[in-house]
């Protein structure tokens, strides 16, 4: 399995990007998709996860209302569409996936067993 993200890069606070998880392999195992984020000297941290059936998505606070996880089953991809970007957006994003974690363990990066190799997103203020 193996996961690339695409789609950073530096845009103005206020500004929209959206970025992209291209997913190769065994998809139809996964659970849950997820994004999480690392700023410098900081934690990676949970951004939104999707649940890959269903489509039922869940969000961070920090997030919440300005960023949106969908996804295109026939092109095996999720996206995350990010609106209204902060300067504290800017990180490193890594997608990842994981054909197990439960709800309550989302915000877990180490529930996750399949990471891509991060995008960087930088919002100027």
């Amino acid at each position: 399995v193996q996961l690339q993200a695409s789609g950073g890069g530096l845009v103005q606070a206020g500004g929209s990007l959206r970025l992209s998880c291209v997913v190769s392999g065994r998809t139809g195992s996964f659970r849950y998709m997820a994004w999480f984020r690392q700023a410098p000297g900081k934690e990676r941290e949970f951004v939104g996860a999707l649940r890959w059936n269903g489509g039922h998505t869940y969000y961070a606070d920090s997030v919440k209302g300005r960023f949106t996880i969908s996804r295109n089953n026939a092109k095996d991809t999720m996206y995350l569409e990010m609106n209204a970007l902060r300067s504290e957006d800017t990180a490193v994003y890594y997608c990842t996936a994981s054909p197990s974690v439960i709800q309550s363990n989302l915000a877990s990066r180490v529930a996750y067993a399949y990471w891509g190799q991060g995008t960087q997103v930088t919002v100027s203020s």
